[in-house]
């Protein structure tokens, strides 16, 4: 599993002050008012930064580091994720997981047939839906509810799936 889980992406900055533009990749944004610091995953390194100043600006959130004061230090961070380490995360319920660590499970039916490997996962508004890329390269879409996601097995990197009728002919 992995040990940092991706909270934003910086888009731009915000002002020459140094604060950027952030679209948050988790459920609530209004968790960055509780963190203290983040990690940027430069590409090349992670740096360790001091949250400052947090706004919100229609459905992003606007941060300000202690590191920055200057838009041309932060400028060059445009598309870079923002990282949290997974004491800081929020509690999950018992039927949640990280997307993380959804993506690479290998996928089964109730009988135990493999149907491919966990691709990605998509955020509509009734429920996720779960993309699974197929043997054969074609992707197989299930919604994630209850009827069809039967088991999630982190340990032995596995899910077990019903597929409803008609899914495998889409």
């Amino acid at each position: 599993m992995n040990d940092l889980l991706r909270v934003g992406v910086i888009t731009s900055p915000h002002g020459v002050r140094g604060e950027v533009k952030v679209f948050p990749t988790t459920d609530d944004p209004r968790r960055f008012n509780d963190l203290k610091e983040v990690i940027l995953d430069t590409g090349k390194e992670h740096l360790h930064l001091t949250i400052q100043g947090v706004k919100f600006f229609k459905n992003m959130v606007i941060l300000k580091f202690k590191e920055y004061d200057n838009i041309n230090d932060i400028e060059i961070y445009r598309q870079k994720d923002l990282l949290i380490t997974r004491d800081q995360a929020v509690a999950l319920s018992p039927d949640e997981n990280f997307v993380v660590d959804l993506i690479g499970l290998e996928v089964i039916d109730e009988e135990g047939n493999p149907l491919g490997v966990m691709k990605d996962v998509l955020f509509t508004g009734a429920n996720d839906v779960y993309i699974v890329e197929r043997p054969d390269g074609r992707e197989l879409m299930l919604p994630a509810i209850k009827d069809c996601i039967l088991n999630v097995d982190l340990e032995a990197g596995r899910m077990t799936v019903h597929v409803l009728d008609g899914l495998m002919d889409l």
